[in-house]
């Protein structure tokens, strides 16, 4: 049979009793012939239990240690989830990441992974257990644990999929694939059978929160096969059926999926815009804005430089909101007096709403229903961003729910997909 790697959110391993249930599903696949690989993430609220204990201690707490701490929440999912197994009579063993070893950068608590070694990984395999692998997690070249950020364990599995070559990787969620948009904000959004890779990390970038977008440019890149699927399903559903089930994440692009002009709407609450007024208009002045906030390790999102009048333009871009203040530090201490720009102005309530969809290549009017629906709501445009198969805006923040409520309609994404 095959090798298999599961993916269980913190949700799914809130509780012994919910560990007991990823227990017997796992067990399931394992008795139906296929190796496996569980990646687990920390128990539901435990990650955020730790940073805020380090918050108590350091109010701006030492990376490394940081991420010392943080990590043992994955081990302890591991730990319980190979009990839970071995408890069912299914042979385990967990390991935390600096044991296989995962190997990462040394960019604390934001690590990237930079290989892993599976000769262990699949010595355990060989003898018939399940082996267990600490999401989030790997281990530096001097011997130090890192952590990959939030939402890592998505990440963690594809890159053990990719490596272990698995015929497919499930990442278990407590949804049951990916939507058209999220169902708390539109009641009538539908769940995707397929959608393209393309796609898939267009809307994670955007803001869905279904896959983390590092997990997704890991599966394109290895073109590891990936389904988004629910945990909440009881865990002696039939195997077929549960294989089948979720959101298939494909890289083959046939005639039926592009009949849909768009996919899905994404959104994200959690941006900043920031405008430096006034601004020189020659040769590096982007370069001489973005440069120091890049190396105050700072990611920027949407950018636009307007028509220059008098020889001076502005120059807007977007950060996430949490980097927000710190963006706007490095811009008025290293920035403002070295390019001699205006004033410095930040609006941390916006939005970004996008539409996505590979229909986008073969239709026009895309852009142009687009803006008449926003416009019709009575929602002004802040900014404009593109793609081959994606248009974002950024909005007043109060305003993103009504529009992507009225975008959803507009492209009728509510209605059944076409036979």
């Amino acid at each position: 049979m095959a090798l298999i790697v599961h993916k269980y959110g913190g949700t799914s391993m809130g509780s012994v009793e919910r560990i007991k249930n990823v227990a017997q599903r796992v067990a399931k696949w394992h008795a139906a012939g296929h190796q496996m690989v569980v990646v687990p993430s920390a128990m539901s609220g435990e990650t955020n239990r730790l940073i805020g204990l380090a918050k108590e201690i350091q109010s701006q707490p030492d990376p490394r240690e940081l991420d010392m701490l943080a990590s043992t929440g994955e081990q302890v999912s591991v730990g319980l989830l190979a009990m839970a197994l071995k408890a069912v009579g299914v042979p385990a063993v967990s390991y935390a990441g600096w044991q296989v070893p995962v190997r990462t950068d040394n960019a604390f608590t934001k690590a990237r992974i930079e290989s892993i070694d599976d000769s262990r990984v699949r010595a355990d395999l060989g003898a018939g257990r399940v082996v267990i692998i600490t999401g989030f997690q790997g281990v530096d070249a001097s011997g130090n644990i890192t952590t990959l950020g939030r939402g890592g364990s998505d990440t963690s599995a594809v890159a053990v999929a990719a490596a272990l070559e698995a015929e497919e990787c499930l990442i278990y969620t407590d949804v049951d694939g990916v939507y058209t948009t999220d169902p708390r904000v539109v009641p009538e959004a539908r769940r995707l059978a397929r959608v393209t890779f393309e796609e898939m990390l267009e809307m994670a970038s955007l803001g869905s929160k279904v896959l983390q977008i590092r997990s997704v440019e890991f599966a394109g890149k290895y073109r590891v096969k990936t389904r988004v699927l629910s945990s909440l399903t009881p865990p002696d559903i039939d195997l077929a059926t549960e294989a089948a089930s979720g959101t298939l994440i494909t890289f083959e692009e046939d005639e039926q999926m592009e009949k849909a002009v768009i996919s899905g709407i994404a959104f994200n609450r959690d941006e900043a815009k920031i405008t430096v007024t006034n601004v020189p208009d020659r040769p590096g002045i982007a370069y001489q804005i973005l440069g120091p906030v890049a190396e105050a390790n700072i990611d920027v999102d949407m950018i636009i430089q307007n028509a220059s009048v008098g020889g001076n333009t502005d120059f807007s871009f977007t950060v996430h909101r949490n980097e927000y203040q710190k963006a706007m530090a490095v811009l008025n201490d290293t920035v403002k007096s070295r390019i001699q720009a205006g004033d410095i102005v930040g609006d941390p309530k916006i939005a970004k709403v996008s539409v996505v969809g590979i229909g986008m290549r073969s239709h026009v009017g895309i852009a142009s229903l687009m803006f008449r629906t926003l416009s019709q709501e009575g929602i002004n445009i802040q900014m404009i961003s593109t793609s081959e198969i994606k248009i974002s805006v950024v909005i007043e923040d109060k305003y993103m729910e009504l529009a992507v409520r009225a975008l959803h309609k507009a492209f009728e994404l509510d209605q059944p997909a076409a036979a």
